[in-house]
C-alpha cells in the first residue's frame, strides 16, 4: 500500500505496506531464506529474469521490500536497497561503481570507518583518493578540476558537526561528471533530503535514528538512476551479499513510524542542551549548527531548518578531564552509538576516530577534550542537571 501523494508523516506509518491473505494490521515478518516454485520451469524463468518474483532473501524479501519502499518514499527516491549495516551501505555505494584508475574526492570530516575506506581500502585497488575541507568550496573546486568518479561527504559531520553546502558541491561535481554520495545519518530525511539539492546517492546507517532505540543494525542506499541500479549497484548487491535481515527490516519499519516525532524532540532537546553548555563551567567550545556561534549556522538553517539532534563540545583539559567528565555522568550513558532514545556520550579521539592519524585528528578538531553527545528523549532539565553534576565533579 503506497501513495506518493501522502505527506511524510503518513508515509512513515503506511508507506510500502503489503498485507498477506491474513490481512494483518502490523507488517508481516517473513523469516525465510528461500521461496517455493510451482514448477522447475518457473524456477528457470526466475533465474533467467524472465519473470519477477521472490527468489532468495539475499536478493529480496517481502519484509525488507516493505522497508525499502517506505524508505524510498520518505526520501523522494526511486530506488532503495537495504543493507546489513551503515558501513555496508557506504562500501556498496562506492565499490559498486569504482574500478582501478578511478578517482574519489571526499570531505575529510567523515566517520572513522569511512576515512579508512577512503585512505586505506580504495588505494589498494588502484583508486586515487583526495580529501578536502568540506566547508571550503575553493578546495572542492580545485580537487574537481581533474576527472573524478565519485564524491563522498557527510553533513553534518561526525563528530564536529561541520556543514557542507550540498547544492554548491553537487553543482561542481556534476560539471566533471562525478556522482555525489551523501551520508545523511545525522540529519535524516526528516530534516534534509540530499537528492533535492542534487545528490546522486544517499546513504544511511539505519541503526541510528531510523531504528531509534538501539535495537538492530542496518543501512540503506537510495537513488533515482535506473542505469545505476541495473548496471552497477544491483549486480554488486546480489553477488556480494550485504543484505539486511528480515527481522531488522521489520524492527526498523516500526522505528520509521515514530521517526519524525522522535527526531523533532531530539532536535528540541539538543538545542536546549547546546545553549546550556555554552555557559557551563569547564566547557571551552560547543559545536552545534543551531547556535549562532556555529560558523555555518545560516547554511545549516537553509539546508536542515534546525540545528539537528547531535551536539559536540570541548572541555578544558585533556583526556583525563574528558574521561572524568564522562565517568561522573549518571543519566547520560557512555556509548559510541548514537540516535538512541537514551542520551549517549563518547570520546571520539579514543573511540570512533581512534584509528585516524594524529595530525589529521588535529586538523579536524578532534582533540582530547572533545566529547560527542547524542541527545536523547529525556526531559532536557534532567540532562542539564546531569551535565552540571559532571562539571562540578571535574571543575569544582
Amino acid at each position: 500500500m503506497s501513495n506518493k501523494t501522502w505527506r511524510t508523516s503518513t508515509q512513515l506509518v503506511h508507506g510500502g505496506t503489503r498485507r498477506s491473505a491474513f490481512d494483518e494490521t502490523c507488517e508481516g515478518l517473513y523469516l525465510t531464506s528461500g521461496y517455493i516454485y510451482a514448477t522447475a520451469e518457473e524456477q528457470e524463468a526466475t533465474f533467467k529474469e524472465e519473470i519477477k518474483r521472490y527468489q532468495y532473501s539475499r536478493f529480496a524479501n517481502p519484509t525488507v521490500g516493505m522497508f525499502e519502499e517506505r524508505m524510498a518514499m520518505i526520501e523522494g527516491a526511486n530506488y532503495c536497497l537495504a543493507t546489513a549495516t551503515g558501513m555496508a551501505a557506504i562500501n556498496m555505494a562506492l565499490m559498486a561503481q569504482l574500478k582501478a584508475g578511478d578517482r574519489v574526492v571526499a570531505s575529510r570530516a567523515l566517520f572513522g570507518s569511512c576515512l579508512h575506506i577512503i585512505n586505506t581500502i580504495l588505494p589498494k585497488f588502484g583508486i586515487e583518493t583526495e580529501l578536502v575541507d568540506g566547508h571550503d568550496l575553493n578546495q572542492w573546486e580545485t580537487a574537481l578540476s581533474k576527472p573524478t568518479r565519485c564524491i563522498l561527504l557527510e553533513t553534518p559531520s561526525n563528530p564536529t558537526l561541520e556543514i557542507v553546502d550540498l547544492k554548491a558541491v553537487c553543482d561542481l561535481a556534476h560539471k566533471v561528471g562525478a556522482r555525489v554520495i551523501v551520508d545523511n545519518v545525522f540529519a535524516t530525511a526528516v530534516l534534509q533530503k540530499p537528492l533535492e539539492f542534487g545528490a546522486d546517492i544517499v546513504a544511511y546507517s539505519t541503526t541510528k535514528y531510523i531504528d531509534g532505540q538501539g535495537r538492530t543494525m542496518g543501512g540503506a542506499v537510495l537513488f533515482n538512476d535506473e542505469a545505476l541500479l541495473k548496471d552497477e549497484i544491483m549486480p554488486y548487491f546480489r553477488n556480494t551479499g550485504p543484505s539486511m535481515s528480515p527481522f531488522n527490516a521489520w524492527t526498523q519499519l516500526k522505528g520509521l513510524e515514530t521517526m519524525e516525532m522522535r527526531v523533532q524532540k531530539h532536535c528540541e532537546n539538543a538545542t536546549l542542551v547546546a545553549k546550556f553548555l555554552e555557559n557551563l563551567k569547564g566547557v571551552r567550545k560547543v559545536n552545534y549548527p543551531g547556535l549562532h556561534s556555529h560558523p555555518q549556522h545560516k547554511l545549516a538553517m537553509d539546508q536542515m531548518g534546525c540545528g539537528g539532534p547531535m551536539v559536540s563540545f570541548e572541555i578544558d583539559g585533556s583526556k583525563k578531564q574528558a574521561f572524568a567528565f564522562e565517568n561522573a555522568l549518571e543519566l547520560i550513558k557512555i556509548c559510541n552509538n548514537l540516535g538512541d532514545s537514551k542520551s549517549l556520550i563518547t570520546h571520539p579521539a579514543t573511540t570512533t576516530h581512534s584509528k585516524v592519524d594524529p595530525a589529521e585528528k588535529k586538523h579536524l578538531g578532534i582533540g582530547d577534550g572533545l566529547l560527542r553527545l547524542s541527545v536523547g528523549l529525556e526531559d532536557a532539565e534532567d540532562l542539564k542537571d546531569d551535565l552540571v553534576r559532571a562539571s562540578k565533579v571535574v571543575f569544582g
